[in-house]
Parts: C-alpha cells; structure tokens; sequence
C-alpha cells in the first residue's frame, strides 16, 4: 500500500451545528451517513432524522429513525413530512442516498436500467428538497439543503459509471438553480463534490477488493481515500453559521483527485 502524502489525523474537537437545529438525513445509514449522525451526536445539541430505505437506527435521545424505500415522489415528500411532524419542523436536508446499481458498460444500458439510475440519483434528491424547502419557506425562518455529487462526473464519469455521472452533473444544476430560488427566503442549498472517499460504497456498489481500493487510492495525489468523518465535519460546517454566506457551490473533497 503506498504511503498517504497528509495522513487524516483526527482533531480533539468536532463541529456543532447550532443549538436546535432540526436535520433530516437520507441514506443515513450508510458509511457516510452513520459517520455524520455520530459527529452530529458527539458534538451539537440537535434533533436528527436518520433515514434509511431498508436498514433503520435505534431510537435515541433527539435521534427519530426513520425507514422507507423511495419508489416515488409521494415517498419522498412522506419521509420528509414526516420527519417535520415529529421535530416540529425541519432546518435542514442532507440527501446521502444514491446507489449505482447497474456496473457494466454505458453502451449495453437498457432503457429501463438507465431510468432507474436517474430516479434514484437524480430524480429522488429533487423530490426531497423541493418538500423540504416548500417547508422550509412556510416556517420563514430561513434553513439549509446539502446534495451530493461526484468529482468524476465534470470530467465525463467512466464507462462503468457512467448513467450515475451524468445524474450527479445534473444535480450541480439542481444545486446552482435551487440556490438561486431558495436565497429570497435564506434557504441556502450547497452540495459536496466527493472524491474517492472510504465510505463502503465502492466495495458495495462495484464490489471493490481491498486490492482494488489501494491501487484506487494510489491514483489519488494525496495516496489514500478520504475518511468519512473529514466528509463528515465538511457536511456540519456547512450546516454551521460559519457558512452562512455560501449557496449555490458545489465543495470538492477530493483529495486532489483529477488534478
């Protein structure tokens, strides 16, 4: 394994969002997901959604599970209507759900496998920030979106990625267009642009060895992935008063990667 250039070395603090806050998060189950509900745990006095479409947290202190597969609009408007009722209103959205479920090459698609990859990565994030933000400005009291996106997908994705790439240069836009409606209102939506992060995705979506994910990280300028808890403290202070002056950008971590 080659030898990472800037170790992650942990801090002995971690971020906090105001006192509060009311956060939903989807995909929360998963590796970044469950990294950002404990350093929000560790750290902010909160109430947070953790959301998951087949797995689901246990109940806790200002914690609200929340499990329901996404297979329509009126799902995702459920999930975060719901969420709204239990805290008494909704802050923010992070939407870490996505998935790459088809892995082979773009040129053997079927149209029904295209469509699929679309709904999930595409379609499912606008259906849940626009409930969220329909919320958000009945309340008036401003609040916060965070989308996700892929570095590889300015850069055109791969062959073997590719439907997921191209929905996730689509939610740059919904990201920039959304910011742009949300700012008369304080809404502030941003999203992060993930490099190769060491969150599991790739061993469960493209079922990566752990070969395979050093000769990945190797690639990296910086030769390691990132770990979820730097994804982690990024999502935070972007859901912090320290961004308050930031809407409508898409934040690279990255680790330099595609330089």
């Amino acid at each position: 394994m080659t030898e990472p250039r800037s170790p992650f070395i942990r801090p002995d603090w971690v971020p906090a969002v105001p006192k509060g806050m009311r956060i939903l998060v989807t995909g929360a189950t998963g590796g970044l997901g469950r990294a950002l509900v404990t350093m929000l745990q560790a750290g902010s006095d909160c109430i947070i959604g953790a959301h998951g479409a087949s797995q689901s947290f246990e109940p806790a202190a200002n914690l609200i599970p929340l499990q329901r597969a996404f297979t329509c609009e009126a799902d995702c408007r459920s999930v975060v209507e719901v969420f709204a009722d239990k805290a008494g209103g909704i802050d923010a959205l992070v939407v870490l759900s996505g998935c790459i479920l088809y892995t082979g090459h773009w040129k053997d698609i079927s149209e029904e496998e295209w469509r699929r990859e679309q709904e999930i990565n595409l379609d499912q994030p606008f259906f849940l920030a626009r409930a969220a933000m329909e919320l958000m400005k009945a309340q008036g009291a401003g609040g916060r979106v965070l989308l996700t996106g892929t570095e590889s997908a300015i850069h055109g994705g791969s062959a073997t990625s590719f439907p997921y790439a191209i929905a996730k240069r689509g939610t740059e836009c919904m990201v920039q267009g959304m910011a742009r409606e949300g700012a008369g209102h304080s809404i502030l939506v941003n999203g992060l642009r993930f490099g190769f992060i060491e969150s599991g995705f790739h061993q469960r979506w493209h079922s990566r060895t752990p070969a395979q994910m050093d000769e990945r990280a190797a690639l990296v300028p910086l030769r390691r992935g990132g770990h979820v808890d730097e994804a982690a403290a990024l999502m935070i202070w972007l859901l912090s008063g320290w961004s308050s002056f930031l809407t409508g950008q898409m934040i690279p971590l990255t680790g330099g990667d595609w330089l």
